[in-house]
């Protein structure tokens, strides 16, 4: 099924079910009403997964690549384990992270980095703010700047550093594609999504990226969720459900999700991407086309809820008010 969204409530969704419709490559996932008014729409395309892992409805193109951004965090991790690397706990949960910066984040990405006997000159990532606003803000109050251990992928990128120097693999090439460690990323990534990487790009932190189908990265959270136990997929995942906070924060919808819906599994990215595999193997990925990260939570709640998901917490995720001279004047809202 594929389905366009509607831009406001006086309008419906034109959902296809015949050969007579052209549907729409990226219909309106959410639109943004001030006052009243859809002043604007967000376009892009979602993907929701069955238990039996037959698509359950479609919204725009979920076979066409994208990059998962950090949503592949989870895919990298579990590569990081099938390199020998011994991670279990607050510290796999952190290699599969894009942690919001706060203190006991940072305070264990160190202690994983002396357990290796390395510095923090050795993180090859860019040095950056913490991802969270009240953290960023306490930082510069306090005279703080830009760190590579702040950057939200330090977490990940000091467990590379680690599978490295456990499998006796070079430390200072370890972002090229074609080490050993990324290889074997790009194998894990093509083989838990069940699709074929059609293009390799340089993410955010440095790291190689890995584009993919939408619905090959809900299909690699189905898998994360349902692998054997014991097998390094389901290792990350039960390490991120049993310790969100350290995949995402205190104040972050991922953490929240994952602590009041049992069994669930989120990881959000950059430029509006999300992948969720609830413990049955229902799943989900999305991906806004503008990268709009406003429209995260009321895309995500409105998706769980067609997946069949009944929790207070959608409401929590799914709010994203508007100010107009300090007060709610309206909101980011889903449109599907």
């Amino acid at each position: 099924m594929t389905s366009t969204a509607a831009g406001s409530n006086d309008a419906s969704p034109a959902i296809s079910h015949g050969p007579a419709e052209t549907p729409d490559p990226a219909p309106v996932l959410a639109e943004v009403v001030r006052s009243g008014f859809v002043e604007g729409r967000h376009r892009g395309s979602l993907v929701l997964l069955a238990a039996d892992g037959g698509v359950q409805a479609a919204y725009g193109d979920v076979q066409a690549p994208v990059f998962p951004r950090s949503s592949n965090k989870p895919l990298q991790a579990a590569a990081v384990l099938r390199s020998g690397l011994e991670l279990a706990g607050e510290r796999l949960a952190l290699a599969a992270a894009s942690h919001s910066g706060e203190a006991f984040q940072l305070d264990l990405v160190r202690k994983m980095l002396a357990e290796y006997g390395i510095d923090e000159s050795a993180l090859q990532c860019p040095a950056d703010l913490p991802l969270d606003p009240v953290e960023s803000e306490a930082r510069l109050v306090a005279g703080g700047g830009r760190d590579r251990i702040t950057m939200n992928c330090s977490g990940k990128h000091a467990a590379m550093l680690g599978a490295c120097l456990r499998a006796g693999w070079s430390t200072g090439d370890y972002l090229d594609p074609a080490h050993p460690l990324q290889r074997l990323v790009h194998e894990t990534v093509e083989e838990t999504a069940g699709e074929r990487v059609v293009a390799t790009g340089v993410d955010g932190c440095g790291a190689p990226l890995m584009a993919i189908p939408l619905v090959g990265l809900a299909r690699a959270f189905r898998q994360l969720v349902l692998a054997e136990p014991g097998s390094a997929e389901r290792r990350v995942a039960d390490a991120m459900r049993a310790h969100p906070e350290y995949v995402a924060g205190t104040r972050r919808p991922d953490t929240w999700l994952m602590r009041e819906v049992p069994g669930a599994l989120s990881k959000m990215g950059a430029e509006a991407v999300q992948a969720v595999a609830l413990p049955d193997g229902r799943a989900l990925a999305f991906k806004v086309d503008d990268g709009g990260l406003r429209t995260l939570g009321p895309v995500l709640a409105r998706a769980l809820a067609l997946l069949g998901v009944d929790s207070p917490v959608l409401d929590r995720i799914g709010r994203a008010p508007l100010l107009g001279g300090g007060h709610e004047v309206g909101e980011v809202r889903a449109a599907f």
